[in-house]
């Protein structure tokens, strides 16, 4: 999980519009450093839109399509990613952007009970990604459409639709040419940047001690219909004999609580039975055989696994989860393949840069 937020200092002019989008590399050009004391801009045409008309032609014809996570709002209420096949196009961030507005390109593809969550209307009038990992967006006014309780639901949408691309760390909202300090109807303070750190679909009502504990996003299942998704929870975690992976781990397996509309996917007799131990990257664990699905074929079932891996990868340090089960030798998926080797976020979803 990224874990650093950097303060910008100054303001900036947008100017730039998003590179391709390329596996495993920096597309981006050359961007010019940020202008200290810059004024605001007011004039909007000197913020080029990243969708010029021949790019909106080639997209209009263009057949083939992409897979891309978007953060929408399920039937209950939760913000939840769902990967929908997207035209292709270079703008990939604008692109996801632009299939988050209400009334917008995603109402054909919505899957049943999910809704989009910008303000019908909403414009992005340019974009602009800097080296620290920030992307400044600007949207136009009609953004301010929106009630004061679907605030932080549009902040989580927006960031965490946003930063799945690898190279992108917080998002920091302009509109109409104007730096933001905070959100324009109910005042959720943004200045530096909103990030995956802030949480998405916070439970706090969990939390034990703020002094001793850590805000963790997990990963539940969750079904409508026969959409299978993640929803992400963000709950307060403590650390368990002073290790943070153990109180993670029993968390998990005790469940997010009712309130959560989330399934429950573990057994009741599943246990931890030592400490995880991170080294190079991989977190081992160790259960008991109540973690599995059919103890006498080595099943662990999918659900399982990837709600351990999901939750765990976003951990700063672990890249792949390795799960061990006592008088287990292989574990296999219910395909009846083998886990041959630690399981990674990627495993589930493919990460790309923009």
């Amino acid at each position: 999980m990224k874990k650093k937020i950097f303060v910008l200092g100054g303001t900036i002019i947008l100017s730039l519009s998003l590179a391709g989008c390329f596996q495993g590399e920096q597309s981006m050009d050359e961007m010019d450093p940020p202008r200290e004391n810059a004024e605001p801009v007011n004039n909007l045409e000197e913020i080029p839109s990243d969708k010029t008309e021949e790019n909106k032609e080639a997209e209009e014809s263009s057949t083939a399509t992409v897979e891309r996570e978007l953060y929408l709002l399920d039937k209950n209420g939760m913000v939840a990613a769902q990967t929908l096949q997207l035209p292709e196009t270079d703008q990939v961030a604008s692109q996801v952007l632009e299939y988050l507005i209400k009334d917008g390109p995603v109402t054909e593809l919505l899957p049943n009970g999910f809704q989009a969550v910008l303000p019908a209307g909403t414009e992005i009038l340019g974009m602009n990604l800097l080296e620290d990992g920030t992307l400044i967006v600007d949207l136009s006014e009609e953004f301010k459409d929106y009630q004061p309780e679907e605030e932080v639901q549009i902040l989580e949408a927006m960031t965490f639709t946003l930063t799945q691309f690898e190279n992108v760390d917080r998002v920091q909202l302009w509109i109409n040419g104007h730096h933001q300090e905070a959100m324009p109807v109910a005042g959720t303070p943004i200045g530096k940047g909103y990030s995956r750190e802030m949480g998405i679909n916070v439970m706090a009502s969990n939390t034990p001690d703020l002094l001793t504990s850590e805000p963790v996003t997990m990963y539940y299942p969750q079904e409508q219909n026969e959409n299978r998704y993640y929803v992400p929870v963000t709950q307060y975690i403590e650390e368990k004999d002073g290790n943070l992976y153990r109180g993670i781990i029993e968390t998990l397996l005790d469940g997010p609580g009712y309130s959560a509309n989330v399934k429950h996917v573990f057994n009741t007799n599943a246990q931890l039975l030592a400490d995880p131990v991170l080294e190079d990257g991989v977190l081992s664990v160790l259960f008991n055989e109540g973690i599995l699905k059919d103890s006498e074929k080595a099943v662990i079932s999918d659900d399982v696994m990837e709600t351990i891996v999901r939750t765990l990868t976003e951990q700063e340090g672990i890249e792949a989860v390795d799960i061990k089960v006592e008088s287990i030798e292989q574990l296999v998926n219910e395909d009846g393949e083998v886990y041959e080797e630690p399981v990674s976020k990627q495993y589930f979803t493919p990460t790309e840069q923009l």
